[in-house]
């Protein structure tokens, strides 16, 4: 991901649409046919350190390619970047490096997936408590965690390669988006040129592709990290000593802390929910770029050199992470069964509830009060809940053993994750 992002590579992705304007000239009568040929190769020999020797005397980067460009290629430079405005070539690239960039992104989230499909398969019988508010509920699976997981990251793969098309558009509209500048072959040349560089073309823009579909791009990474930290929160909750079900991977010379021995911190874990933030912070700077002035104005282009990498970047190495993490990451199954019990058969109030409704016992309304009222009191007598039932006679001891059975209060938790994960 970093190397889509080096400045070679952003100077390569204008040469290469400043190739495709002088084929598509060519190929119109506008130029000689062999222009394109020697700007392509002149290309190869511009190098970064000149184009950037050229920009700190005229202070202008874009031109500054154009001027690298046009020496290397002999008399047929004086063809390169003909009828185009700087942000044809500009956002027209930016389309082809975002390309690149959530092509690696959504590697990154199919690996993802795989994992995560196969921890819910792994442990679509594990038995654990379900927690609502901070509070036990009642039982689930760690199946479920993962499946649920593994569903949210297909929906940003399937979000990504939707936007694609609102994405991956470019043009070649000259100063205003009129094309006044190609004359009466403008829209042949904005089509075709979009054509050979393989993206589409936009339907209509002023000087710049409008700042919506940026917003787009850093948005769904956001949402792409806003996952990663919801995975990543769960595991440093369930971390914690006082529940102790799960923890990261943790090498036999590793460190905890500088001064606490003892330690072993999420830190992984919690790397990502720093960094999550970044990436949300960056979606709001490119929605303020999005009501740009007139037909343009330049307050986008500074902060643009920065989020989008950085957002990528970022968002890249936090699915690394996250793949990582998941991958080594530890179930400790006494702890699991030992948090299952703390409230001592109270995570069963509902199903006993459910149980004397369907037994014809009383209503619901009735039920669910008696059930609220004899959880208070085994909390309160530090009772189990499945005891205080028998010894008040409203279930027989059998009924009591089967009711308070975790393992079999699940409801379709099993065909849930089966279903989740079927591609």
């Amino acid at each position: 991901m970093n190397d889509v992002f080096e400045e070679e590579a952003k100077l390569r992705k204008w040469m290469d649409v400043e190739i495709a304007l002088a084929k598509v000239h060519a190929e119109l009568g506008r130029i000689p046919k062999e222009a394109p040929k020697k700007i392509e190769q002149g290309s190869r020999r511009v190098e970064l350190s000149r184009v950037l020797q050229i920009e700190h005397e005229i202070h202008h980067d874009l031109m500054a390619m154009v001027k690298a460009l046009s020496e290397q290629s002999g008399d047929y430079g004086a063809y390169v970047h003909l009828g185009a405005t700087s942000y044809d070539i500009e956002d027209t690239a930016t389309a082809l490096i975002f390309r690149d960039a959530l092509s690696i992104i959504k590697k990154r989230l199919l690996s993802l997936s795989q994992i995560l499909k196969s921890l819910a398969l792994k442990h679509r019988k594990t038995v654990c408590i379900g927690r609502t508010h901070g509070q036990h509920a009642v039982p689930t699976t760690y199946g479920m965690k993962f499946a649920l997981y593994y569903t949210e990251v297909k929906r940003h793969l399937q979000r990504m390669e939707e936007a694609e098309k609102r994405i991956l558009v470019g043009k070649m509209s000259g100063a205003t988006g009129t094309r006044a500048a190609f004359g009466k072959d403008g829209e042949k040349i904005e089509k075709r040129t979009m054509e050979l560089l393989g993206l589409s073309p936009v339907r209509v823009s002023n000087q710049v592709v409008q700042r919506d579909r940026h917003a787009e791009v850093l948005s769904l990474l956001a949402l792409t990290a806003a996952t990663a930290e919801k995975i990543a929160k769960e595991i440093r909750n369930l971390s914690r000593p006082e529940i102790a079900e799960v923890a990261e991977a943790f090498g036999k010379k590793q460190v905890g802390s500088s001064t606490m021995p003892h330690k072993r911190n999420p830190h992984k874990s919690e790397r990502i929910c720093s960094l999550a933030r970044l990436v949300r912070a960056n979606v709001q700077t490119a929605i303020e770029n999005i009501p740009l002035e007139h037909e343009r104005d330049l307050t986008n282009s500074a902060n643009e050199r920065f989020i989008f990498s950085e957002s990528f970047i970022v968002t890249d190495y936090i699915l690394s992470q996250l793949s990582s993490v998941l991958e080594g990451l530890e179930l400790f199954p006494e702890n699991i069964k030992r948090n299952l019990e703390l409230t001592k058969g109270l995570v069963m109030a509902e199903r006993v509830m459910i149980y004397l409704v369907d037994s014809g016992k009383m209503g619901r309304q009735d039920a669910h009060e008696l059930m609220r009222t004899l959880a208070q009191d085994a909390f309160a007598k530090k009772k189990h809940l499945k005891d205080l039932m028998v010894e008040k006679k409203l279930l027989k001891k059998d009924e009591a053993e089967r009711l308070f059975d975790y393992s079999t209060y699940l409801g379709d938790a099993e065909t849930i994750v089966a279903d989740a994960i079927r591609d």
